[in-house]
């Protein structure tokens, strides 16, 4: 039992507060102004803050390894097809990464690992926590995602093979042709139990059945009304990655209940989709009430910085209340295990970060990191 005793706690769901949080198995067992508890191991916290731990709802973090080299030697893109659901980022997660430990030194302790951007549909993403150097004992779930990909990167990747897709109408050919197959082979499965097993239409069954959604990379506005507009004509869920053009369409958004993961947001324009790229998208979409989470995009910007991205964002009119939740308990939400992290109440997982002021003050240090309650990172 550990008593996080005297910190300005800030459970996100709830308005902060100076007192203690008490930690017993595992869990958060009390949060509240002031604990007291004999048999507890106190942990002075006084003048520090005390967070959950953040959450990432799209990283490729071990699968695009630090020290590694270019992408064609990375292990995030299975170049050789348009459609490959059924690769795993699971498979090809390394615990060894080197970025790993240094995301922990930024607070982050729960990620969403899919695969990169290359394919229309490009394999399942899992969720982790970073709490073992044994990728199956950091999983929350598996498969948690299917990822697939609109607009410039496949149509890059396959044009330059000269091959389909080389363009957005062949995108989304290709993976409306897949989904026709998923539906083909549901029904004879239903009706024929001879019907041999496929892997790679059984992950798409998942996402008709809903028991996983499609993470949609789309950055420009009409990429994103195509992927809506696919899901809709096969009836699953979605969330939109990256989103960067979101806010021009927010209305269309909000009315559709599309969850988006927002980012990268700084950095230099690298393509056509993020030349109107702009951190006022955050402010636009949480002003629309749209349900929304921040993301780095690792390596894209290092899961370390996950704090100064956010705390960027507020030069640009977003509330710190927003962007806290961006952080926490929206990426929880959305990645449904809200119920597990993203905020510091009874009952969740003991993922907790102590800073030495508030992290979105540029000085701001993780001095301990703790997931489920054991102590994984100390600066």
């Amino acid at each position: 039992m550990i008593l996080l005793k005297g910190g300005t706690v800030f459970p996100i769901t709830s308005k902060p507060f100076k007192g203690d949080v008490l930690i017993e198995n595992g869990k958060i067992k009390k949060v509240s102004e002031n604990i007291n508890e004999p048999n507890a191991e106190i942990i002075d916290v006084t003048g520090k803050y005390v967070f959950p731990g953040f959450v990432d709802a799209h990283s490729h973090i071990g699968v695009f390894e630090e020290g590694v080299g270019e992408f064609y030697y990375q292990d995030g893109n299975e170049y050789s097809d348009p459609l490959t659901p059924h690769v795993r980022a699971i498979d090809a997660f390394y615990p060894g990464d080197s970025a790993i430990k240094r995301a922990l030194s930024g607070g982050v302790t729960t990620v969403m690992v899919v695969p990169g951007s290359a394919n229309p549909i490009g394999g399942q993403g899992v969720i982790l926590k970073f709490k073992s150097d044994i990728v199956d004992e950091m999983v929350i779930k598996q498969p948690a995602g299917l990822k697939m990909a609109f607009g410039e990167n496949p149509k890059r990747v396959y044009g330059s093979k000269g091959k389909m897709p080389m363009t957005r109408l062949g995108v989304a050919a290709v993976i409306r042709e897949y989904f026709a197959k998923v539906k083909d082979y549901m029904k004879k499965r239903e009706t024929d139990e001879k019907t041999p097993l496929d892997f790679s239409l059984e992950v798409g069954a998942k996402v008709l059945r809903k028991e996983i959604p499609a993470r949609c990379h789309a950055h420009r506005a009409d990429d994103i009304v195509t992927a809506i507009r696919i899901a809709e004509e096969f009836d699953f869920e979605i969330v939109i990655e990256h989103a960067t053009e979101a806010y021009k369409i927010a209305d269309f958004i909000k009315q559709k209940k599309v969850p988006v993961v927002l980012g990268p947001l700084f950095g230099f324009r690298t393509k056509l989709e993020l030349v109107d790229m702009t951190y006022e998208a955050i402010k636009i979409i949480n002003e629309k009430g749209i349900l929304s989470a921040l993301m780095c995009d690792h390596p894209v910007i290092h899961l370390e910085h996950a704090n100064i991205q956010a705390a960027t964002a507020l030069r640009y009119g977003a509330k710190e209340e927003d962007l806290l939740k961006m952080l926490t308990i929206n990426p929880a939400k959305i990645l449904k295990i809200d119920n597990r992290v993203g905020s510091l109440e009874e009952g969740k997982d003991a993922d907790i970060v102590i800073w030495n002021t508030h992290p979105f003050d540029f000085k701001a240090k993780a001095e301990k990191v703790f997931i489920e309650g054991k102590l994984v990172f100390e600066d």
